[in-house]
């Protein structure tokens, strides 16, 4: 009786012990319905403290068709298995179409799939993502001019360029944007690309004739010409925590915006080159300020303690750089705040 005891008090310490490393809530519910417009994430949230932990909780049911994308109409149970907190899936609709998530792109029905975070977000970066060297800008094909001598062209128009490949080939045009550096030692880490429009090589030469098939602003005279090459649009994530410590900062918001909130999306000083990949779920921390302590025997300047202002998540790396979504915002948010690896 003995032993018994000492095995369940066991049981209940590890069950205990699980609950709190993937962080259940403690009025979580038994379950829930999924309705069009959630998100993974905001679903986690309704189950978890940290709802990038999701994938440790998910329980692939193998009898049901797309188990790694959940629909509209499909109920979500937490349950326990040996000791574990599962969250289960339970779909009695029509079947569909296997869809696997994995970390490339693959087509899925958009409309009807609950995507991981709100894609509206961060589409525009996902179309068009692009950081560039200083010296990948320069050697670029470019944009001369027009025959009439017009300083702006828009789409449907043709203008001449220099550099280009021969007839039919597709480009991107591209302006060059904000310069992202090293926050430590200024050192440049990349340029924004700032996509304008697509052209097409209408008559080859140098200069060649190209045609601006659509543009989303004004092309002008020296704007880069990028090769279009295959568009790999990745629209599903799985959240996870680094392998290894990294530490970084915000170097950079995107979108114009001059505050930074839950989904706005910015620029990390850390890309591929510190193995950074997509769904890398950040903490963020705003840097304590120094204030002075004027009541101790001496007179010095005091650091205040970091503090936790957020979570975010990597959904395009670069080899030195990365965007990401801000997920959540406990507190103003700012450039070079720093980020690391959630606890």
């Amino acid at each position: 009786m003995k032993k018994i005891l000492v095995l369940v008090a066991a049981m209940a310490v590890s069950t205990l012990v699980y609950a709190n490393t993937v962080g259940l809530k403690a009025d979580r519910p038994d379950g829930y319905t999924v309705v069009p417009g959630d998100t993974l994430w905001d679903i986690s949230a309704r189950f978890l403290r940290d709802p990038w932990q999701w994938p440790e909780i998910w329980h692939i049911n193998q009898q049901v068709e797309n188990p790694h994308l959940i629909y509209p109409g499909d109920r979500l149970r937490l349950v326990w298995k040996d000791g574990k907190p599962v969250l289960q899936l339970n779909r009695t609709r029509a079947t569909r179409n296997t869809i696997k998530l994995s970390p490339r792109a693959r087509p899925v029905h958009l409309s009807d799939a609950i995507p991981t975070v709100p894609l509206e977000a961060i589409r525009p970066f996902l179309q068009h993502p692009r950081v560039v060297s200083k010296r990948e800008m320069e050697r670029a094909p470019y944009v001369l001019g027009t025959r009439d001598g017009r300083l702006l062209s828009g789409a449907e128009e043709n203008v001449y360029a220099r550099g280009v490949k021969g007839k039919g080939s597709r480009y991107r045009i591209y302006r060059k944007g904000q310069v992202y550096r090293n926050p430590k030692n200024n050192r440049v880490l990349g340029y924004e690309a700032i996509f304008i429009g697509n052209a097409v090589v209408r008559v080859g030469g140098d200069p060649a004739k190209i045609y601006l098939s659509d543009t989303n602003r004004e092309v002008m005279a020296g704007d880069r010409l990028l090769d279009a090459g295959k568009q790999d649009l990745q629209l599903h994530f799985t959240p996870h925590a680094p392998d290894q410590q990294l530490t970084g900062s915000i170097i950079a918001v995107l979108d114009g915006v001059s505050r930074i909130g839950q989904y706005q999306v910015v620029v990390l000083d850390l890309g591929t080159n510190r193995h950074i990949e997509r769904g890398h779920v950040l903490s963020i921390h705003q840097s304590g300020r120094k204030i002075r302590d004027q009541w101790g025997k001496k007179t010095r300047s005091i650091t205040l303690p970091d503090e936790k202002a957020g979570v975010l998540m990597v959904f395009q790396p670069f080899e030195k750089v990365s965007y990401a979504l801000v997920m959540s915002a406990l507190t103003e948010i700012k450039v070079f705040d720093k980020v690391k690896n959630p606890r």
